[in-house]
């Protein structure tokens, strides 16, 4: 594969899961090789060009040379990691491995549970939403913020689980969520600092701020 060449992202406007593996080609500094394909996607909403690439009919589904579409945000992530000559974002081995690794996985866990209790609040019709699967789910994201709050260093260079729970984070508030703010004044601080970061300002949902741009072309049934 050349360095020149360009590589088929696609993604969807609103996914944490999509906007995490733009954000991570902009920290790898290779973000102007994604050619970003915008589809709509839900599981009550079949989009057949997703489906032609991810069975799941989920994105983001990335495009490559050597292994044809490959899809779940992390996969994506660790082909990305493989195609820049900096710090690996992903570590390779060791306690820093499964530190972000870990982190990585809080991080997942918060988009999948604000997006189950999206459902259950939102989405579902009213006469079909079960209230102790909303609190569940909501149990779930306080759980989370309190142990980032208590017992998460952010001092590490910026790696895979960084870029996850910024991204979770933004999710959930854009879309009005659980507060994690209140009362975890270390977690705010850092979502606040990572935010400013260039990766961040470019992939902002529209919406998300007054003065930060969105990414081109890049957010339902998500992966």
């Amino acid at each position: 594969m050349q360095a020149t060449d360009r590589l088929t992202l696609h993604s969807q406007g609103h996914s944490p899961y999509a906007r995490k593996t733009i954000v991570f080609a902009h920290e790898a500094g290779i973000a102007d090789r994604l050619a970003i394909i915008d589809q709509e996607t839900s599981p009550t909403n079949r989009n057949p060009e997703v489906f032609a690439v991810n069975p799941l009919g989920k994105v983001p589904v990335l495009i490559t040379p050597e292994a044809g579409a490959i899809f779940d945000s992390l996969v994506i992530c660790d082909y990305l990691d493989g195609l820049h000559g900096g710090r690996r974002l992903i570590p390779a081995e060791g306690k820093a491995r499964w530190q972000a690794l870990r982190l990585h996985a809080i991080a997942q866990g918060l988009c999948d549970a604000g997006i189950a209790l999206r459902w259950e609040t939102l989405r579902r019709p009213e006469h079909l939403r079960y209230l102790p699967l909303q609190e569940g789910q909501t149990a779930k994201l306080v759980e989370s913020f309190d142990v980032l709050e208590r017992s998460q260093s952010f001092d590490e260079p910026v790696h895979i689980g960084h870029i996850g729970l910024a991204t979770a984070l933004a999710w959930l508030e854009f879309r009005d969520l659980p507060d994690f703010r209140s009362g975890r004044p270390r977690l705010t601080r850092w979502y606040e600092a990572f935010s400013e970061r260039p990766s961040m300002r470019a992939t902002a949902y529209h919406g998300e701020t007054q003065d930060r741009p969105t990414a081109q072309g890049h957010c339902g049934m998500t992966g």
